[in-house]
């Protein structure tokens, strides 16, 4: 996730969108009607989703802050 972390936005829920080049973040719209986003890596695999959010601005400050904070995030192996 940190090496895909800064990467460019692809807003799905604009008309017409340019399809980006992975690794991308997408802003989409659920089937509630709230905006969410998932990071997509180099090969296209989903690595992470948002949670819902009911305007595009907190969403996008969603991304801003995986953006933010990723890159120095301190790596926990998961307890067995």
């Amino acid at each position: 996730m940190r090496k895909n972390a800064l990467s460019h936005i692809e807003d799905q829920t604009v008309e017409g969108f340019e399809e980006l080049t992975h690794p991308k973040f997408q802003v989409y719209l659920d089937k509630a009607g709230e905006y969410r986003f998932r990071l997509k890596a180099k090969n296209g695999e989903n690595i992470g989703k948002s949670e819902g959010y009911k305007a595009k601005a907190s969403c996008k400050n969603g991304i801003a802050s995986v953006g933010k904070n990723a890159p120095d995030a301190k790596i926990e192996e998961p307890e067995e």
